[in-house]
C-alpha cells in the first residue's frame, strides 16, 4: 500500500488547520524563549519602547505607530515585555495568515499550505522574532495590502478599496519604505489592463481621501520638521562601490532565502526511484495574471530594494528583508506547477523543523555559552529589571522624587527607561532623538546619569564628566546577568542630579 503521512493528509483535508498549528506553535516557541532566557530586550526594542513613552507624532526613525503600538502592548502587560513580545507574535501569525488567504486565491488552499510552509523558513533567518518595530508591523500591512491588491486588479472586488486604503494609510504611519511599497503597487496596476481600469474608477478617489486623512498628523509634522531630504546621489567615482554593496544586500537575500533551496533539493526527484508512489498536492490551473502578480511582487521588491539601498548606502534592504521576501515561497510554488511530489516525507518533516528551530537554538546557544568563551557580551542577559529598580528605588529614597529622566551610556540608560517609573531617556550622544529633553532641563527636573565603571571608585568617563560638572559619582552597583560565565561583572557607575529646589 502507498504510504501518506498524518500531516499529508491533513494538508489535504484541513489546510487551514495545519495553517493555524504551525504558526501558533511557532509564536509559543519565541514566547517560551523569551520567557526562560530573555531578562533585557533585544535588538532595540528598548529605544523603541523609550521612544513610544513619548508619544511623538514623528520621530527620526520613521513615522510613529510601530512605537506608539509597543508602549501601549508595554503598558497593557503591566509595564512587562511579554506584552510587546505577544504583539510581535501576533504580526507574525497575522502575516502568514493573510499570505495563506493570498496563496489560496492563486494556488488553492493545499498548495497555499506550502507556499507558508516554506515563507517561514525564510523568515526564520530574516526576520526578528521578538524585535517589534517598524519592520515587524509593516510585514501584516504589507501581506493586507498585497491581498486587497488582488482582489481589486485580479477579482474585480471593488469593496476592496476601503481596507486597501486603510492598509496603506497604516503603512505610511508605520515605515519610511512605505511610499516605495506602494510606488510598486501603483507601477503593477498601470503596466496591466485590469489595473488601469481599477485606477480610473471613482472609488480610487475615495481611498486618497482616506490614505491623506490617516498621513495627514505625520506628513504636518514633515514639513514643520523639515521637508524630507533624499541623501545625495553618489559620484560618479562611487558608484562601484554603491553597485557593490547593492550586490552585497541582494546576496545576502538570496542567503536567507537558502531554505527553499534546501527544502526543495530534499524534495527533488532527481535520485528517488520511487516516485510514483509520493504523495501529490493538486491545484488547479493557476490564473496568467496571478501568476504575473505573484512574480513580479516575489522580485521586484528585493531588487528595487537592493538598487535603492545600494545607490543611497543604507544598512538594509528597503523594507527590510520579511518584506522583500514575503512572496517568495509562493512564488517557489507557482513556479512548481500544478502537481507537487512530496518526496521523502519524513525526512522534508525533519529538514523544516530544523531550520525553524535553528534561530531559536541559536539563541539558546548564545545565552548559554557566549559568557563561557569571553566572545563577548550577551545583550538580552542584562538584569534590566534589576538595574531599573535599583535606581528607581535609590532616587526616590535620596531625593523623595520619582525618577524622571535618565542618561549616561545609551544602552544602560535605555534600560533604566523602562523601569517601573518610565523615566524619560536623554541621550547625550544623540540629542536629536530625544527632542523632549536638553542639558538644561535635565538638570532642572534632576535624573540618573549612568555609566559603565571598570573599577570600583566609579570615575564617570570623560565625556560625561564634561556634560554633568560637578557630578558627584556614588559607590557603583555591581548586577549578575542570566550566565556569568566568566565575563566580568556588570559594574555600573552612577550619580544622581538633583531637581532644582529639592
Amino acid at each position: 500500500m502507498r504510504f501518506t503521512s498524518l500531516v499529508i493528509e491533513l494538508i489535504r483535508a484541513r489546510p487551514r488547520l495545519v495553517v493555524w498549528l504551525v504558526v501558533v506553535l511557532q509564536a509559543i516557541l519565541w514566547l517560551l524563549v523569551s520567557f526562560i532566557l530573555y531578562r533585557s530586550p533585544p535588538g532595540d526594542l528598548a529605544t523603541v519602547l523609550a521612544l513610544g513613552r513619548e508619544y511623538r507624532v514623528g520621530t527620526d526613525l520613521g513615522p510613529p505607530l510601530a512605537f506608539w503600538l509597543a508602549d501601549i502592548a508595554f503598558r497593557a502587560a503591566g509595564n512587562h515585555m511579554f506584552g510587546v513580545y505577544l504583539l510581535a507574535q501576533l504580526c507574525s501569525i497575522a502575516t502568514f495568515w493573510t499570505l495563506y488567504v493570498l496563496a489560496r486565491a492563486t494556488v488553492g488552499g493545499q498548495q497555499a499550505v506550502l507556499a507558508v510552509l516554506l515563507t517561514m523558513t525564510v523568515f526564520a533567518f530574516s526576520a526578528p522574532g521578538l524585535e517589534f518595530g517598524p519592520l515587524v508591523l509593516a510585514r501584516p500591512l504589507w501581506a493586507l495590502l498585497l491581498l486587497h491588491s488582488w482582489q481589486l486588479i485580479g477579482q474585480n472586488r471593488r469593496n476592496a478599496w476601503f481596507a486597501w486604503s486603510i492598509e496603506a494609510g497604516l503603512l505610511l504611519l508605520t515605515t519610511s519604505s512605505a511610499l516605495a511599497l506602494l510606488a510598486l503597487v501603483v507601477g503593477f496596476a498601470l503596466a496591466t489592463s485590469r489595473g488601469r481600469r481599477i485606477l480610473m474608477s471613482f472609488d480610487a478617489l475615495f481611498a486618497l481621501l482616506v490614505i491623506a486623512v490617516l498621513a495627514l498628523p505625520y506628513l504636518i509634522w514633515l514639513v514643520r520638521a523639515g521637508a524630507p531630504v533624499l541623501p545625495h546621489l553618489p559620484s560618479v567615482a562611487d558608484l562601484s562601490g554603491r553597485a557593490v554593496h547593492g550586490v552585497e544586500l541582494l546576496g545576502g537575500l538570496l542567503l536567507v532565502a537558502l531554505g527553499i533551496a534546501i527544502v526543495s533539493a530534499f524534495n527533488s526527484g532527481w535520485f528517488d526511484r520511487t516516485q510514483d508512489e509520493a504523495p501529490v498536492i493538486f491545484r488547479p490551473p493557476v490564473d496568467p495574471a496571478a501568476r504575473d502578480f505573484v512574480y513580479f511582487f516575489a522580485f521586484a521588491p528585493a531588487l528595487f530594494g537592493c538598487l535603492i539601498s545600494g545607490l543611497y548606502g543604507l544598512d538594509r534592504v528597503v523594507g527590510g528583508a520579511g518584506i522583500a521576501l514575503l512572496l517568495s515561497g509562493l512564488a517557489a510554488i507557482v513556479a512548481c506547477g500544478d502537481l507537487i511530489h512530496l518526496r521523502r516525507q519524513r525526512t522534508l518533516r525533519t529538514v523544516w523543523a530544523l531550520v525553524i528551530l535553528a534561530p531559536a537554538l541559536a539563541v539558546v546557544v548564545a545565552s548559554l555559552f557566549i559568557p563561557w568563551t569571553m566572545g563577548g557580551e550577551v545583550k538580552t542577559s542584562l538584569p534590566a529589571a534589576a538595574i531599573g529598580k535599583f535606581f528607581d528605588d535609590s532616587f526616590e529614597r535620596r531625593t523623595n522624587h520619582r525618577l524622571s529622566a535618565v542618561s549616561g551610556d545609551t544602552q544602560l540608560a535605555t534600560l533604566i527607561s523602562l523601569s517601573p517609573a518610565r523615566p524619560h531617556l536623554f541621550l547625550t550622544a544623540m540629542p536629536q532623538r530625544t527632542p523632549w529633553l536638553n542639558l538644561d532641563k535635565f538638570n532642572q527636573t534632576g535624573g540618573v546619569v549612568v555609566w559603565r565603571a571598570s573599577n570600583t571608585d566609579g570615575t564617570p568617563p570623560p565625556d560625561i564628566a564634561r556634560l554633568f560638572p560637578g557630578l558627584v559619582p556614588e559607590v557603583p552597583q555591581v548586577f549578575d546577568q542570566l550566565v556569568n560565565g566568566r565575563q566580568p561583572l556588570l559594574r555600573v557607575g552612577w550619580a544622581i542630579v538633583r531637581p532644582k529646589g529639592s
